[in-house]
């Protein structure tokens, strides 16, 4: 039986695997890091890069940890990616570079039904990252698994265009996408068009999945990366939005018959180092263990009283640096394995 089997956001949980913050560092800047990270940034020169403080390290490996033990407790199984260093330079015929980290496997990993799909990150630092998986990658195999990965991307220049901070610059030269430009509805996919993924990304995606999935792509919402501190579905029918990226004019059709919660103002954790790689908004970046029961960073306490209102309990837990690591609960995590079956929601 295929130990993978996850159909959406919500179902109840039942495994897990959680991302690592070990060598954790910012990549040489090349012109994929500049358009997909630093759009807003002028020159190559500006945009930061080496590892993270150690304490930046230190303290969210002691986050992540208690994460861990609260889902073990409440019955889901937990694996974890190999330790990489990541400073190792590698290349490809076209480009060199060094590596980024493992923290969030949501990026580089697509699990629908019981598929692993590997992504085609824009990133070149992100090129290799999928191997620190490969030993839960096999193990999912073996158990009736389908493993697959995206046609290997060359990344050449040609496939960015010129950052200015607001338009999308990730050209429509070969599929690329994030895995966090996704977010599964049942039989719906929403896939987000921005600097993280682009539309062959989409053309592809559908064309692998088949008939039996429907892959909406969803235009000028949020340019900059991921769709999950956008959108974040409860349950069928309620989803959280985005206030600030999200209207009556660019709400993704499929949802608009859904209840909605707008997200209350987030509170500003702060981050290390001269940016961020997440906005504020990284706060409603959290992760459902069924319809019932969310896990939020602690902090975030207006969002934590707006889904009580809701009749969904919290587990509050710390995450200290998600805004210097771009991710939360959400990003740190791919969800593979959740009860229940293909639905259709619409």
């Amino acid at each position: 039986m295929s130990i993978v089997n996850v159909h959406n956001e919500w179902d109840p949980l039942e495994e897990i695997i959680v991302g690592t913050a070990i060598n954790a560092r910012l990549p040489k800047p090349d012109i994929s890091v500049h358009a997909i990270d630093f759009p807003e940034l002028e020159k190559l020169e500006d945009i930061p890069f080496g590892a993270f403080p150690s304490h930046v390290i230190n303290e969210t490996e002691e986050d992540l940890q208690t994460f861990i033990e609260t889902l073990q407790k409440l019955g889901v199984k937990v694996r974890r990616p190999e330790v990489v260093d990541h400073a190792k330079v590698f290349k490809t015929t076209d480009w060199e570079t060094d590596g980024l980290y493992n923290y969030c496997p949501r990026d580089i990993i697509l699990a629908i039904g019981d598929m692993i799909i590997e992504a085609p990150s824009p990133l070149r630092s992100r090129f290799l990252e999928a191997f620190a998986y490969k030993k839960i990658f096999i193990d999912y195999l073996r158990s009736g698994s389908r493993w697959i990965s995206t046609p290997k991307p060359q990344l050449l220049d040609d496939c960015y265009g010129t950052p200015n901070g607001f338009e999308i610059c990730l050209k429509n030269e070969e599929p690329l996408f994030d895995a966090a430009n996704i977010l599964r509805i049942g039989k719906d996919i929403l896939y987000l068009i921005s600097n993280s993924g682009n539309e062959l990304g989409a053309q592809w995606l559908q064309s692998t999945l088949g008939s039996e999935y429907r892959v909406h792509t969803s235009y000028n919402v949020y340019n900059h990366k991921h769709i999950d501190t956008t959108f974040t579905f409860l349950r069928p029918g309620l989803v959280i939005v985005n206030p600030q990226r999200v209207n009556s004019q660019n709400m993704p059709p499929l949802i608009k018959n859904w209840d909605k919660i707008w997200c209350p103002e987030m509170i500003d954790v702060g981050y290390v180092g001269k940016m961020a790689l997440s906005t504020t908004w990284i706060g409603m970046n959290f992760i459902m263990v069924n319809p019932n029961l969310a896990i939020v960073e602690k902090r975030q306490i207006h969002l934590i009283k707006a889904l009580e209102k809701h009749k969904i309990e919290v587990i509050p837990l710390q995450l200290r640096h998600p805004r210097t690591l771009g991710g939360g609960f959400h990003c740190a995590t791919i969800d593979v394995r959740r009860k229940g079956k293909l639905e259709d929601y619409s």
